[in-house]
């Protein structure tokens, strides 16, 4: 109370005041009055477009009770009620903060995420004991200064706004131990950052930051650190030197190779994805002691070092969609390696069959093969039946014994029409004509209709599926991701044996209709496109269905009715614009998701 005492010093009427009737939607006074006894009021999803005054007055005003009625038990004792010190506004149609915040001096949790707001009033300032403030999915462009005067104020949610700049003093926020500005517009750090000491966690991605300013190795206290989606071409190699670091997040940047990391020997989880690294170096790893993860999917990675085999504490390593052509044996060592992810890499000594049946059966060939090196005297690896084409003969091997017609990684513009002519009537079940140059689908590819099931036609240039891929009615699996494509069309609904299509990394703007009517479906993959929309109502009508993967494309909102897929049993939605569901609900997984989804249809 002595906080309510001091603010009405400022106004001495306001203890005799009568509360005027507010415009808009009421606030229920049951609310107040349970707020008056607990010093915490949820206003959330509430339709406001602005904060009644008594709200702001709770601790001033003479409650509306105490005017009808003088006698009191014990719990109505009014002039006994505790300051408000949480405020939850979320989820409404704010698009400003009333000055008047400042009468609620006791608050230590101000939560107005989810509104419209594109400024914050400097009073925010005055709210000395703050220790939590979200504005996160707002619209503000800029932070007022006074904000740097909270200086107990230990998480700061500023993400999903419209943020350019930062102010340079944002350092006097000393106690900060969260602090998550991603999602904005930001192009650089202010170097005051560094004197954030005890911040814990820092999220910086989805901005335009080209690089990061050496000086935040000074953060002591950093365990986590998220600079996923941003332009970055370097990593400092001061930021390597942070010995508290436990998680560091790269993904989807620019970067041409990873930091050494000397002192990081708390790291658990480096995730560099989606970047541009071409060689991974032992210099690279040796000092990572702690690692359990190493996330390195969609590089160029050519080579993976023998010295791996240090990262004795590993559980997952996802080395998918790099050019490594051969593994180290040692790999086999790994004792805690529980996911190893090797799928979209040209790798010639080691059967395909044998990828499919998962990391342990895997684990186990590499520790076989330590003991008897097949690696031939010159250090190249043997002819084996996987060898490619164009480095022996054409390999009837692959074609008669393992029914494989390989003909991948060899910037082809077309297939030569002797690898059609080799099949002969070898019934052959699986197709690889991934990473070339092909414009257009083979056209010979349909005289292998009768026996083929699997076609990958990944990373080349196609901009249509055509009539004589349509016509493969035995195939189950599809791979084209990294085209051109920007349809389907209709005559694929032939294809009723169709169990999963990887349409990643198209130029698809709308969910592909003709996929409605392959009820075989059980998965479709066809996230980094431009998918604006998807039809619930159709998808349920999918019963095998249960992997659904709509990542990074442009999706505005997720229909409710999404909801009621049960068969789905991986929906991945991450990375589109739409605001709800929120990241928390999506990061909770697809049983979360879906329910929260069912919980918005209309009744």
């Amino acid at each position: 109370m002595a906080a309510a005492r001091r603010a009405r010093a400022a106004d001495p009427s306001a203890v005799f005041r009568r509360e005027a009737v507010e415009p808009g939607p009421a606030v229920p006074q049951g609310l107040i009055r349970a707020a008056r006894k607990s010093g915490q009021l949820n206003l959330s999803g509430r339709n406001l477009s602005e904060v009644p005054q008594h709200v702001w007055r709770i601790n001033l005003d003479t409650p509306e009770e105490a005017h009808q009625n003088l006698s009191f038990g014990a719990a109505d004792r009014w002039w006994e009620q505790t300051d408000l010190t949480k405020l939850i506004l979320a989820s409404n149609k704010l698009q400003c903060l009333s000055e008047d915040v400042k009468l609620l001096p006791a608050l230590t949790v101000l939560d107005v995420h989810d509104n419209q707001l594109t400024s914050l009033p400097s009073a925010l300032g005055q709210l000395e004991n703050l220790q939590k403030l979200d504005v996160s999915h707002n619209k503000l462009k800029s932070i007022p200064e006074e904000l740097l005067q909270l200086s107990h104020l230990k998480s700061l949610l500023l993400h999903h706004n419209e943020l350019s700049v930062l102010p340079d003093g944002f350092g006097q926020l000393v106690s900060l131990e969260e602090l998550d500005v991603s999602n904005n517009h930001l192009t650089d750090i202010p170097t005051s950052f560094a004197l954030l000491i005890n911040l814990v966690r820092l999220s910086l991605a989805c901005n335009q930051l080209q690089s990061l300013p050496a000086d935040l190795s000074a953060m002591k206290s950093l365990r986590q650190l998220d600079c996923t989606k941003n332009y970055l071409e370097t990593v400092p190699s001061k930021i390597a030197t942070m010995a508290s670091l436990e998680q560091l997040y790269l993904r989807k940047n620019k970067l041409r190779s990873l930091p050494e990391f000397p002192s990081c020997k708390l790291l658990k989880e480096l995730h560099a994805g989606e970047n541009q690294i071409e060689i991974l170096n032992a210099e690279n790893l040796k000092h990572l002691i702690s690692l359990s993860v190493l996330e390195l999917r969609d590089n160029k990675i050519k080579s993976v070092p023998d010295d791996i085999a240090l990262l004795q504490k590993l559980e997952r390593l996802d080395l998918s969609n790099n050019d490594i052509s051969r593994l180290p044996y040692t790999l086999g060592n790994l004792p805690q390696l529980k996911f190893l992810a090797l799928e979209g890499n040209p790798l010639r000594t080691i059967r395909r069959d044998l990828l499919q049946k998962g990391t342990q059966e895997l684990l186990k060939y590499l520790r076989s093969k330590i003991q008897d090196d097949v690696t031939s005297s010159n250090g190249e690896p043997p002819v084996t039946a996987m060898t490619l084409p164009s480095e022996s003969r054409i390999n009837m091997h692959a074609i008669t014994t393992l029914k494989l017609l390989e003909y991948s990684e060899k910037q082809a513009a077309v297939i030569p029409d002797e690898m059609f002519d080799a099949v002969r009537s070898n019934p052959v079940t699986t197709v690889n004509f991934s990473k070339n140059q092909l414009s257009e689908v083979p056209p010979r590819i349909v005289e292998l209709k009768d026996s083929v099931c699997d076609v990958s036609l990944a990373f080349n240039k196609i901009s249509s599926v055509s009539p004589e891929l349509c016509l493969l009615h035995k195939l189950t699996h599809l791979d084209v991701r990294n085209n051109f494509l920007t349809s389907l069309p209709e005559a694929m609904e032939a294809l009723t044996r169709l169990q999963i299509i990887n349409l990643s990394f198209n130029r698809l703007k709308v969910f592909p209709s003709v996929l409605y009517r392959i009820p075989a479906l059980e998965a479709i993959l066809l996230a980094n496109n431009q998918v604006g929309a998807i039809d619930p109502l159709q998808l349920q009508k999918m019963d095998k269905l249960g992997t659904l993967d709509l990542q990074n494309n442009d999706l505005l909102q997720v229909p409710p009715e999404l909801g009621n897929c049960e068969t789905l049993r991986t929906l991945l939605l991450e990375g589109n614009p739409f605001r709800t569901p929120r990241a928390a609900i999506l990061a909770k997984g697809t049983a979360a998701v879906l329910e929260y989804l069912r919980s918005r249809i209309p009744t």
